[in-house]
């Protein structure tokens, strides 16, 4: 029932159901956060007498009374929505205390200094979260007060001490929002209630949803549940677990606890937790004694319930749980947020031990998270000069300079920056500018607080809880060791390690193994759709077929001129103003060409490869500056006046829909008449080094009609016969054509009677469908998507009801004109998870993306077989 009790009251109700000890509670639906919103925020009649007789019900359960001025219950207000959205939302605890009931507790557990800390941290969190009046006010008290006493921990102070905490936090609350803290506990509760169903739409949930892709019409649930409190002295902890190790993916338990503490002490980083299990103690080289020690009866219970909610999920879990005078109270747990890395290991090894089938392990594992662990780790052999360690607590390697600020890091992010944001500790205030930086440095916090959490799901590495380094917010610089560090210098950061280092470190490519090709071969089992690679260079292509590509769906001609002596050669080509200019330029381009293509061939050794004739926009290549034209017009032996005449001449107030592609072909077919021969020639010469049949596909671009297809695709055929016989080899080979215009979609029946295989080229089929420049889209795109006008940005993720109709239609007519058809899409949808699901459903024969998402291709395709479109673990 999680989109309606929530992710978090679903899971609560759970629990209790397999007898676990659960404190009473009760849900407020999110149905109820929907009608919130509808009804102006205002409430629907009947949940107050609802809420009213459910709190009844829990206080004689924990055998108290809400509001009661001798034997109070105490309430946590928690949010839990139907997706984990750790530290956006709000949560208060200790909900019902006032000036008489903090009397009744300290009496009640016969500790005055427990009763007192949890009033102070009530006030705190109410404000905070309610009032809107920020924490370091607070902090800022409890700060100066430990000053002029001499303590250094709150548990230093005594109940006398708190007494006169809360009495100035109280007189800081009447002068920052002139009344007085509220002292009715219903007042108290529906004020929280408010504010839980208000942070739905604060601004840090706004942008965890829009980054996680989830619906702001889901509304959150509240949770109202008796409190238990793990504060109440040394027999008493409060702390976080997980069933497997989030980040490496290891089966052993991972987490941290407080004694003497609350919840929002372990994650909000202001002590350092200590290790649950005597092992992770050792292996953390720790000297502060672990649960398994301090607490053993509660610490084996703890073991027990954990496997118990693993083999019942089937999945890796993420627990909090508090410990009251040596009880075990289960207050969370969830499908853990986890590392690509860890994603898998967890789903192959769960699949391998039986806990659930490989299919379940393949659709588990989001497709897009595979992007973390195709990128670089920092260079084993590289020299570093270490400047502090701490926590790691996201894995992967950053470089970047330093910024204390999330809004500068994302200022500079826009500005084409790679940042490193420092923080004490982050908040979910924060998500923006840990969105934008590259990596995450905390001096506070540990492997469970915020900034170790959000980071891990966004693939970011993160080092946490790095306690020798002070941070100045108002200098902008950090201190460590006696040297100072400025905002703008060099920092690079091993998540994997917990290290901090100074300057640039060299980083090396990612090495796939282990659990990573066991899914990949699972996944390869599973999927029909083929998975081809964009690749214009020998190292692309290289890279690609390491990551298991089964071909080249688009090699662009046109990308392999843009340096030295070839740019040179094609732009006496394009400013030649005759046949004979032209094919002076292209004798030059033709060893250079066929050169190319012998070597992406015997790359691909066999696999099939389809070139795309020459398709530039001309002004990329033509040349703008004095030196360019001078250095042009030396080359063609010509004056650099009737250059630049000529260069005005060519000129486009709109290259994209101008003079390209299939037109060039047309109007100079000297130009396809090279790269044809370029192409069979270098086919014959791999095909002699490998001892591997080459079949070479060639693409015609931007065709709009079945006659400029015909006229090109005989003069290719015309070179195939005369290369065949100056080389005595006849090669099979294939004569395709991209499809990026509506009016080829259209009449896809008519270009098929000529055309022997379809590749839809979904970049500029969506820049001519909806009339929007890729390159000048992004002024505001992003303003269509967060007003629901778009659903995605459409050249990140198919527009699958205009764009995607047209495809559909291109298939049909298609495959009505030519049965067997082969069709593929080369796009950079190709790589995007929620297109390739479109294409499998629309029977594509292939998708083809850049190297480094071959393997999210490959996942996503056997997903899309199964129905699947992961279950959003990150």
């Amino acid at each position: 029932m999680r989109e309606l009790l929530g992710g978090k009251g679903a899971n609560l109700a759970e629990m209790a159901n397999l007898g676990l000890p659960v404190p009473p509670g009760f849900t407020i639906s999110t149905a109820a956060c929907t009608h919130f919103y509808a009804a102006g925020r205002t409430h629907a009649e009947d949940l107050r007498g609802q809420v009213e007789a459910a709190l009844e019900q829990v206080g004689k359960q924990a055998g108290r009374v809400f509001g009661d001025a001798q034997n109070p219950l105490l309430v946590s207000v928690r949010s839990g929505a139907r997706a984990s959205m750790p530290g956006m939302m709000d949560t208060v605890l200790n909900l019902g205390l006032n000036d008489v009931t903090v009397e009744a507790l300290a009496k009640s557990s016969g500790d005055a200094r427990f009763a007192l800390d949890s009033y102070r941290r009530f006030i705190q969190m109410y404000c905070n979260v309610v009032l809107d009046i920020d924490h370091h006010n607070f902090e800022e008290i409890l700060e100066d007060y430990k000053e002029s006493k001499g303590f250094v921990l709150d548990t230093d102070l005594a109940a006398d001490d708190w007494r006169k905490v809360v009495a100035q936090f109280k007189d800081k609350v009447l002068a920052v929002s002139g009344k007085p803290f509220p002292q009715d506990p219903n007042a108290q509760l529906w004020g929280a209630i408010d504010a839980v169903f208000s942070s739905w739409m604060n601004q840090r949930a706004i942008t965890y949803r829009r980054l996680n892709d989830i619906p702001a019409s889901w509304g959150t649930a509240v949770n109202v549940q008796a409190m238990v409190f793990g504060n109440m002295g040394d027999t008493s902890a409060t702390g976080v677990a997980f069933t497997r190790n989030p980040s490496t993916g290891a089966h052993e338990l991972y987490g941290e606890f407080l004694i003497n503490a609350q919840g929002e002490d372990v994650v909000a980083g202001i002590r350092t937790p200590q290790n649950i299990s005597e092992s992770a103690r050792i292996k953390a080289n720790s000297d502060k004694p672990s649960m398994e020690k301090l607490l053993p009866d509660a610490y084996h219970e703890f073991i027990r319930t954990t496997e118990l909610l693993e083999r019942h999920y089937r999945d890796m879990q993420d627990m909090e749980f508090t410990i009251e005078r040596g009880k075990l109270w289960m207050l969370q747990t969830r499908g853990g947020k986890r590392t690509a890395k860890a994603a898998i290991r967890i789903a192959v090894e769960m699949a391998q031990e039986g806990l659930i089938t490989q299919k379940e392990a393949v659709s588990r594992i989001d497709a897009s998270s595979l992007d973390q662990l195709l990128h670089p780790t920092l260079d084993p052999k590289a020299s570093r000069t270490l400047i502090a360690s701490g926590l790691p607590a996201s894995p992967g390697a950053a470089c970047g300079e330093i910024t204390f600020s999330s809004d500068e890091a994302e200022a500079l992010k826009t500005a084409g920056h790679k940042v490193i944001l420092v923080r004490v500790e982050t908040s979910p205030e924060d998500i923006h500018g840990m969105h934008a930086a590259e990596g995450i440095l905390t001096t506070r916090g540990g492997m469970t607080s915020h900034a170790a959490v959000v980071a891990r799901g966004m693939g970011k590495p993160c080092v946490s809880g790095v306690g020798s380094i002070r941070v100045d917010y108002a200098n902008g610089t950090m201190n460590v060791g006696g040297k100072v560090f400025r905002k703008g210098d060099i920092l690079t950061l091993d998540g994997s390690t917990g290290q901090v280092l100074e300057g640039a470190v060299p980083m090396v490519q990612p090495e796939l193994s282990g659990e990573f090709a066991t899914l990949m071969q699972w996944a390869d089992q599973i999927r029909r759709m083929k998975v081809r690679t964009n690749a214009d260079t020998p190292n692309d292509a290289r890279a690609a077929r390491e990551f298991g590509a089964e071909g080249i769906g688009l090699c662009r001609t046109e990308h392999m001129f843009f340096e030295g002596e070839r740019i040179l050669a094609v732009r006496e080509m394009i400013l030649a103003d005759s046949e004979a200019g032209r094919r002076a330029a292209l004798a030059k381009l033709l060893p250079m060409q066929r050169g190319d293509f012998a070597q992406l061939f015997e790359i691909m050794s066999g696999l099939p490869v389809t070139i795309r004739l020459l398709d530039p926009p001309l002004h990329e290549f033509l040349p703008h500056t004095e030196a360019e034209i001078a250095e042009v017009a030396k080359a063609m032996n010509t004056d650099v006046q009737r250059l630049k005449r000529r260069a005005v001449e060519l000129h486009e107030f709109n290259p994209m829909l101008g003079f390209r592609g299939v037109r060039l072909a047309v109007a100079f077919p000297e130009i396809a008449e090279m790269q044809a021969r370029a192409i069979f020639e270098g086919a014959i010469a791999a095909g002699k080094a490998t001892g591997k049949l080459v079949t070479p596909e060639i693409m015609i671009p931007l065709v709009m009609t079945g006659a400029e297809f015909t006229d090109v695709k005989a003069r290719i055929v015309a070179m195939a016969e005369a290369v065949a016989k100056e080389s005595g080899v006849t090669l099979p080979y294939h004569i395709g054509t991209m499809i990026e215009l509506p009016r080829a979609a259209l009449r896809a029946g008519e270009i098929a009677k000529d055309a022997e295989f379809f590749s839809f080229g979904t970049n500029d089929l969506t820049q001519t469908t909806l009339g929007i420049s890729r390159d000048d889209a992004a002024s505001f795109l992003g303003t269509y998507v967060a007003k629901g006008i778009l659903p995605q940005d459409p050249f990140v993720t198919l527009d699958q009801e205009g764009v995607g109709e047209l495809v559909a239609m291109a298939v049909t007519r298609g495959r009505a004109t030519r049965r067997d058809m082969k069709m593929g899409i080369c796009g950079e949808h190709g790589g995007d998870p929620a297109s390739i699901a479109f294409c499998e459903r629309t029977g594509l024969d292939y998708v083809s993306c850049s190297p480094f998402r071959v393997p999210i291709a490959r996942l996503a395709a056997a997903q899309a077989v199964l129905g699947s479109k992961g279950s959003g673990l990150a």
